[in-house]
C-alpha cells in the first residue's frame, strides 16, 4: 500500500522527480507495457506483498482531494490510459484552496490570488498561458506603488517611501542571505534581525526624518505575513532564506484563478470524480490479511460508502491532516509522517471585499499599505494590527481587498461585517483629503 501525503504548494503537476513520481512512473510505465504485450516485460519481475502483481489488470486508484494537486494525478492517471480510478471531494465543487467567486461585477478569489513566479519553469504559469487565461503585457505586482497610512489614516509623502522602500529592500536582502551563510550565529527571529537593522539604518537619516521612516519601514516589514501568514516573531531569521521563489515577478488572471483547473477537469468525467464525499476512515494496511482478489486498501466516506483501492493518494491540505489524521487513518500513519504532520506549521491570511459606490482613492496608482509604530506591532491587541494591505481589485474601479495576516486572521472570522467595516473605516478616514492636498 502506498500512502502519499501530497502538498499543492510542491510539484503540482507529477514529474518523473521525488519519491511519488518515481512510483507512480513505474507503475504506468509496467501497466502500459502489459497492456501492449502481456507476455513481454515481466521475466525475473519479484512481487511483495507491498506492490500489486503486474499480471493482474489495471490497479483502482482512489485520490482524497479535488484540489490541483488531486486533479493533476487523475489528469496524469488518464492520460496514461488508466481509467480505474476516482477522486473524492468532501465539498461540492473542485479547487480546494482556489476559489473564484462573483463578487457584483468582479471576480473575487477567495482563496489563491496570484502566480507567484510567472515562468515556464511554474507549471501553473504554464497552464494558463496554454489555456489563453493570460494576454500579453502582463501586469506583474509592484509592491513599491501606492500610499502609506498611519494607524490614524494620514499618508505618508512620496520621496520618504521611496527612500523607506529602497532601504527595507536591502535590509531584506540581508535577512534572505542567512540561510545560506550559515556561520553558526543565530539571529533570533525575524522582527527582531529587521528590528535591529531598521534602528541603525535610521542613523542615516536626518533627525526629523526618523519618525516617518521608521513607521514605513516597519510596516514594510509587518508586509512579510503575506508571505508567511504569522506573527513574525515567531518565524526564524536564519531559515527565511529557504524558501526559494521562481521569476517572473507575480501576475493574476483576470478572469479568476478557477480557469486553470479546466484543462485538468475536461479529462476527467463525473464518473471520476465524487463531490459531496468526505473521507471518515482509510484502512490502508489490508495487505497483511490480504487474501486473494481481497482489497489492498478501503476508503470509507462519511455517508457509508466504500471504495476498494490498490493505491490512495492524499492530497488534503495539511490543515485537514492536523484535525482528522488520527481518526481517518488505520493502523494510524508511521510515527515519523504523525511527527511531521503534528510539528510542521502553516499561516493564516484573511481577506476582507469592500464594495463602494464610488472609489474615494485615486484609481491605478496601487493600494493602501500601512505605517505602523513598533509599538503598535508590539503592544497592539486589537485585530486590525493583522492588516497589512489594501489591494485594488483587478478590472474593478469601487471594490478594494483587504489582507489581514497572523493571528488576527482567525479573530477576525469571528467577528461581525459592521465590526470589521468599523475597524478598517478608520484607516481610510483622511485618505481622501490627503490625496487632493
Amino acid at each position: 500500500m502506498f500512502v502519499q501525503p501530497l502538498s499543492p504548494f510542491s510539484n503540482l503537476f507529477l514529474g518523473r522527480s521525488g519519491r511519488f513520481g518515481v512510483v507512480l512512473s513505474t507503475v504506468l510505465r509496467t501497466f502500459s507495457a502489459a497492456k501492449k504485450d502481456p507476455s513481454k516485460g515481466f521475466r525475473g519481475c519479484i512481487v511483495t506483498d507491498c506492490m500489486v502483481d503486474p499480471c493482474t489488470p489495471e490497479p483502482s486508484v482512489v485520490i482524497v482531494g479535488a484540489g490541483i494537486a488531486g486533479l493533476s494525478v487523475a489528469q496524469r492517471l488518464s492520460q496514461c490510459g488508466l481509467s480505474n480510478f476516482v477522486v473524492l471531494e468532501a465539498t461540492d465543487r473542485p479547487g480546494g484552496r482556489i476559489h473564484s467567486c462573483w463578487f457584483g461585477d468582479v471576480v473575487a478569489e477567495m482563496g489563491a490570488q496570484h502566480i507567484h513566479g510567472a515562468c515556464v519553469n511554474n507549471p501553473v504559469f504554464t497552464l494558463a498561458a496554454q489555456e489563453g487565461l493570460l494576454k500579453p503585457p502582463l501586469k506583474r505586482t509592484n509592491s513599491s506603488k501606492g500610499i502609506y497610512l498611519t494607524s490614524d489614516g494620514r499618508a505618508a509623502d512620496h520621496t520618504t517611501a521611496m527612500v523607506a522602500h529602497h532601504v527595507f529592500d536591502q535590509i531584506q536582502r540581508e535577512a534572505l542571505s542567512l540561510f545560506a551563510m550559515r556561520r553558526g550565529k543565530e539571529h533570533g527571529s525575524l522582527f527582531d534581525f529587521f528590528s535591529l537593522r531598521i534602528q541603525q539604518e535610521l542613523q542615516n537619516f536626518p533627525e526629523d526624518q526618523r519618525y516617518k521612516v521608521c513607521r514605513i519601514l516597519y510596516g514594510l516589514t509587518h508586509r512579510i505575513r503575506m508571505k508567511v501568514g504569522e506573527d513574525l516573531s515567531k518565524v526564524s531569521a536564519d531559515n527565511y532564506g529557504s524558501f526559494i521563489g521562481l521569476p517572473g515577478g507575480n501576475v493574476q488572471i483576470p478572469l479568476g484563478f478557477v480557469g486553470v483547473l479546466s484543462p485538468l477537469l475536461k479529462e476527467l468525467t463525473s464518473c471520476n470524480v465524487k463531490f459531496n464525499k468526505p473521507v471518515e476512515l482509510i484502512r490502508w494496511d489490508t495487505v497483511r490479511e490480504k487474501k486473494d482478489g481481497s482489497p489492498r486498501a478501503i476508503v470509507q466516506c462519511c455517508d457509508g460508502e466504500e471504495y476498494c483501492a490498490d493505491y490512495v493518494v492524499i492530497t488534503v491540505s495539511l490543515g485537514v491532516l492536523k484535525e482528522h489524521a488520527e481518526e481517518m487513518f488505520f493502523p494510524l500513519l508511521p510515527a515519523n509522517k504523525m511527527d511531521a504532520i503534528q510539528n510542521l506549521g502553516y499561516g493564516n491570511i484573511n481577506k476582507v471585499y469592500l464594495d463602494y459606490d464610488k472609489p474615494f482613492w485615486v484609481w491605478s496608482e496601487g493600494g493602501m499599505k500601512f505605517a505602523w509604530s513598533p509599538d503598535e506591532l508590539i503592544h497592539g491587541s486589537n485585530w486590525t494590527k493583522g492588516l497589512v494591505s489594501v489591494e485594488e481589485v483587478v478590472n474593478s474601479k469601487h471594490v478594494l481587498c483587504a489582507f489581514i495576516c497572523g493571528p488576527e486572521s482567525i479573530v477576525v472570522e469571528h467577528c461581525s461585517d459592521e465590526e470589521v467595516a468599523n475597524g478598517l473605516y478608520r484607516y481610510f478616514t483622511n485618505v481622501n483629503t490627503l490625496r487632493k492636498a
